[in-house]
């Protein structure tokens, strides 16, 4: 990722929906780089103290501005592993207008490496958290629920459910060269996710954002860059006090080699000033609830592609303003491949862990169970969604509903937070009796 800052007409006219931008307008020639011709230039914001002396890489102490004076805008092109050091320092010195050079790590789903069978079914998942939830009116209707990851097939979610279930394609997003059709894509871990979600969230309305594409072709973080700065304007277009965007996100990192190391400016596992670490922070602040699977590099029983010598739950996967979620089965017991803590931009993750490894969508096949944090993050996701259905953001910023969740957690492992459970599993029915109180003291409409 290269990162630009030009005159601020020109920002507008990437920032501008209705006008179309090329790499070659906007970056015209970078010595030393082979600038990607298909991929379309996104703005990203530009972090700004939220108080005079505040720290602008710290992510909970600044705001984001998107005005065409002060956001960046982001390129994608290649440049050789050995020679980065030297060209960024040459284009330093020949433009003015390069803000950095970035790593563009590979992404992929996160299923599980384990073998056993399922623990339970979805209808367990159901009486553990939806029925409380519906108790008290909560069940999505009115949030629009975006699942990032291989697209979703309507038909097979619907059969399995045996309920209706519709996707928003007005509101949809796919990269450039992916093909297909919203709702209507190859039965994979996409359709899982949204199966997943619609457990406990059975009246959301699903968004379909295919960024994470089939094998042998590579799914790159760009991708999700430009996928949050889609929902950026989704957001934008709700109504102020009806604002109500969940995010589901069961992708991550697994190899720190496709990334620059830890300390270069240009990396991203540890890096807070990372366009897309930024993007994050930017979509929360503008009210929209993150979650992110915390991963499935457990020490009992890593997925084979792990290879984080510590701290695993990294870049967006680890983000103060995200719910990281971890895994534990029907039992309450922490599934061995679920990542643990400390995460690497916030130490205190995972948040919370909820339920994975049962038998659900059938997406992998009849007797194969939906499983790894992919499974528990959704979950959570419509659990979120569930609560914004009867308390949007005008009323519960995207940082008190994450204090909710902690708060009201099952709290497992050692008292108080760990690096195995987070704060806990979560509570449903302690967070209806939250949401009661809150009612009763007059804190709702």
């Amino acid at each position: 990722m290269i990162q630009l800052r030009p005159e601020p007409d020109v920002v507008a006219a990437v920032i501008d929906p209705s006008v179309t931008t090329t790499v070659t307008e906007i970056a015209g020639e970078l010595p030393g780089i082979a600038l990607d011709p298909q991929f379309e230039p996104v703005a990203v914001p530009r972090p700004q103290p939220a108080a005079p002396g505040a720290d602008p890489l710290s992510l909970e102490a600044v705001t984001y501005s998107m005005a065409p004076q002060h956001a960046g805008v982001l390129v994608r092109g290649e440049i050789q592993d050995y020679d980065v050091a030297s060209r960024y320092a040459m284009l330093s010195a020949a433009r003015r207008d390069v803000v950095g050079i970035f790593s563009d790590p590979v992404i992929e789903t996160l299923p599980t490496c384990g073998g056993d069978g399922p623990v339970g079914d979805w209808h367990d998942i159901r009486s553990k958290l939806t029925d409380h939830l519906k108790s008290e009116g909560m069940d999505g209707e009115g949030v629009a629920l975006a699942i990032l990851d291989t697209g979703i097939n309507v038909a097979h979610v619907t059969e399995v459910l045996g309920q209706d279930v519709t996707v928003d394609e007005a509101r949809s997003w796919k990269p450039d060269g992916v093909t297909g059709s919203f709702g209507r894509f190859p039965v994979d871990h996409g359709s899982m996710c949204a199966f997943d979600t619609r457990i406990t969230a059975p009246r959301a309305t699903l968004l379909d954002l295919p960024i994470l594409r089939p094998k042998p072709l590579l799914a790159l973080l760009t991708d999700a860059v430009k996928a949050f700065a889609h929902l950026r304007t989704v957001l934008d277009a709700m109504p102020q006090d009806k604002r109500a965007l969940v995010v589901s996100n069961s992708w991550g990192s697994f190899d720190p080699r496709g990334d620059f190391p830890p300390g270069h400016p240009g990396n991203y596992s540890d890096n807070p000033a990372h366009p897309f670490n930024l993007a994050v922070s930017a979509l929360v602040e503008a009210g929209a609830d993150v979650l992110f699977a915390a991963g499935n590099c457990g020490r009992e029983c890593p997925d084979v592609r792990c290879a984080w010598p510590d701290r695993s739950i990294n870049g967006a996967n680890s983000h103060p303003s995200v719910l990281s979620i971890g895994g534990v089965d029907l039992r309450g017991a922490r599934v061995g491949y679920s990542s643990q803590g400390p995460g690497r931009l916030s130490r205190r993750k995972p948040d919370v862990c909820t339920y994975t490894h049962f038998a659900g969508s059938k997406a992998f096949g009849p007797d194969e169970p939906d499983s790894g944090t992919s499974a528990a993050c959704p979950v959570a996701a419509g659990v979120v969604a569930a609560v914004r259905s009867q308390l949007p953001v005008a009323e519960l910023s995207p940082a008190e509903l994450r204090v909710l969740l902690r708060r009201t957690a099952d709290d497992l492992g050692m008292a108080g937070f760990d690096f195995d459970y987070g704060y806990g599993t979560i509570d449903a029915a302690a967070i209806v009796e939250a949401v009661r109180r809150r009612r009763k003291n007059g804190r709702h409409r």
